[in-house]
């Protein structure tokens, strides 16, 4: 047995998510895209299904090495069936409350730009592969909020407006 060296890992909250070694591997192996505000209308507006992994911070959620492996093998499980999108965590966070995901890291579906559903958290990998099943064969519909009250000037909180 050798003694082969560590793989250098960040570990400083907040670095560059992309050193990471299995973030790095959903661009230089897998071919992802990386999905930032200057792209992400068109991106995630494509004909057909699309995946966007959101990541966070690898220090403040380490999950989210976990989901950069687990990611490819989903699409390796239903192979030709979306397009995969990685927002790294500022874009990630960004996005996240046009989505209202609870919690991180997760995946959003899109079929044809519209919000099919998002799978958040770690699952077991049967749950994987019944939960984006059913995503793929769901339609659209309106994505959760991230529960934030709204008011108009003058409400006291809890008015209903009318």
């Amino acid at each position: 047995m050798t003694n082969a060296a560590p793989i250098p890992m960040p570990l400083a909250a907040g670095a560059d998510a992309r050193l990471y070694p299995p973030i790095a591997r959903l661009f230089a192996t897998h071919g992802y895209a990386e999905v930032r505000a200057d792209n992400f209308d068109a991106f995630a507006g494509r004909v057909g299904h699309t995946l966007l992994l959101f990541t966070e911070d690898p220090i403040r959620y380490k999950e989210t090495l976990d989901l950069a492996v687990i990611v490819p093998e989903i699409a390796r499980a239903f192979p030709g069936r979306f397009t995969v999108g990685v927002l790294l965590p500022e874009a990630a966070r960004e996005f996240h409350p046009r989505y209202g995901f609870r919690r991180w890291p997760a995946f959003v579906l899109l079929k044809d730009g519209e919000y099919v559903g998002a799978v958040d958290g770690l699952r077991n990998w049967d749950e994987y592969v019944d939960e984006v099943a059913r995503l793929l064969a769901a339609p659209p519909t309106r994505p959760p909020t991230v529960g934030i009250a709204v008011k108009g000037a003058g409400e006291s909180p809890g008015a209903c407006g009318n």
